[in-house]
């Protein structure tokens, strides 16, 4: 059971995590072994940034599920081949019942992949670029509790990437989108204090070589 003061849970295996897996095997799998670990690899984050936007107005249990069907239908999401899609493509989705058939975001996620291949282009990789907007240290919570975490769907940092990303062209990026998207890829570590999980996660960021 949740504790309602710390936003932890204790799992099947007797550990302590952040709450929000509610120790469903496939989201606890998720929780432990991709949230939050540093990610450099373009199609990868490509990928996140394009899943939180199919995410809005629905939970990331939704997506989660449905993942390996979006990565059949978006090509791996390697965004060099997702941004030729056509109309054509659009209408094939909107028929795909294994993904979210929604036609702004699907045409949204092959406008990004436009836009993606130009940020390559310019900055060497999404990645450099990703990184590049990662928070100082002085600038992160002293202990992340839950209370932070509940207060806190925005950042600074993820409202100046919000804003960023949407004059090169990006949609479906607003700053709880991006927030989310940089929790996930390990640009910032909001396990809570007291997670299993943390410090490891933590471990993995120190010992990251920034791309770019």
């Amino acid at each position: 059971m949740k504790d309602e003061k710390t936003g932890l849970l204790e799992g099947p295996d007797g550990k302590i995590r952040c709450f929000w897996h509610g120790n469903l095997p496939d989201y606890l799998a998720y929780h432990d072994h991709e949230w939050g670990r540093p990610v450099t690899d373009d199609h990868r984050l490509f990928e996140k940034i394009c899943l939180e936007g199919f995410q809005s107005g629905l939970s990331w249990l939704t997506i989660l599920r449905k993942r390996e069907n979006f990565r059949e239908a978006f090509e791996g999401f390697e965004f060099e081949r997702v941004a030729r899609f056509t109309e054509d493509d659009v209408e094939r989705l909107l028929t795909n019942a294994g993904i979210v058939r929604h036609g702004g975001k699907i045409r949204s996620t092959i406008n990004n992949a436009k836009r993606a291949v130009e940020l390559a282009e310019m900055e060497g990789s999404l990645a450099a670029y990703f990184w590049r907007h990662e928070p100082p240290a002085d600038e992160r919570p002293a202990v992340m509790d839950f209370a932070t975490l509940r207060t806190n769907p925005t950042t600074k940092h993820s409202t100046a990437l919000s804003k960023d990303l949407k004059k090169r062209g990006w949609s479906f990026v607003g700053p709880t989108t991006v927030y989310a998207f940089m929790q996930a890829m390990g640009l910032v570590n909001d396990h809570l204090a007291g997670c299993c999980m943390r410090e490891d996660v933590e471990q993995e960021r120190q010992a990251l070589v920034r791309p770019g």
